[in-house]
């Protein structure tokens, strides 16, 4: 029994000098690179202060996507920019290259919107009809997201060990719509009716937008670990 114990408490007392080594091997390190993804490109810093744990921040931009939409008889024209800065925690629970991320994201996604009914003659906003002479064409700005939300996401990231890597990352940030609509004759500020149509259409493209109430995060790049 006592030769048992014995042999147990030297397991023990092994083991634990076996994970106190692999505790002391781990060297903070800090990782730089380049990325590209759904928010822009541009630069990422991490910093891997614990073999499970690291802080990370990364600036996008530079990205402009031009897409349409129609509304009713209306076609919207839409032409996004995406740019966005974050802030996260990255945990490896396996003290290896992949991680769950979680954090802060500014992400400022908007888009330069311009309206044309598509009979070219007649705009319908809220059941009511105006003519495009008296309009001209409508404009404003769709707004995805333009300020801090919570961010999520899992990762692949060799800042384990010095050298070369390839990195990617996938998450979902949250959103914050906002539609503003006018119109080029400024048509509105002599008619309370329209001026009250403008907002309803609004409220209807601002629903049509929401109905994903993320938005995804994909980035891929290169990074050096020092």
């Amino acid at each position: 029994m006592i030769k048992k114990t014995l042999g147990l408490l030297v397991g023990a007392l092994l083991l634990t000098s076996t994970a106190s080594a692999h505790a002391q091997a781990f060297e903070p390190r800090v990782s730089v690179g380049a990325v590209a993804g759904t928010t822009g490109f541009g630069g990422d810093v991490s910093w891997r202060f614990h073999q499970r744990l690291a802080l990370s921040g990364r600036y996008t931009d530079g990205l402009d996507i031009n897409t349409d939409f129609d509304e009713d008889d209306i076609n919207y024209d839409a032409e996004f920019g995406m740019k966005a800065s974050s802030l996260k925690m990255d945990y490896f629970p396996f003290g290896g290259r992949f991680f769950i991320s979680a954090g802060a994201m500014m992400p400022d996604i908007k888009a330069d919107v311009t309206g044309t009914p598509k009979n070219d003659q007649t705009f319908e906003f809220n059941g009511v009809d105006y003519s495009t002479a008296d309009l001209g064409s409508v404009v404003g700005t769709a707004t995805v997201a333009d300020s801090v939300q919570p961010y999520v996401g899992i990762g692949w990231r060799s800042s384990n060990r010095q050298g070369f890597g390839f990195f990617s990352e996938f998450g979902v940030v949250a959103t914050d719509v906002d539609v503003s609509l006018r119109s080029t004759n400024g048509y509105e500020n002599i008619d309370p009716t329209l001026r009250d149509d403008l907002r309803a259409e609004e409220q209807s493209l601002k629903d049509d937008i929401d109905k994903l109430p993320v938005f995804p995060v994909a980035v891929v790049g290169i990074s050096y670990t020092f």
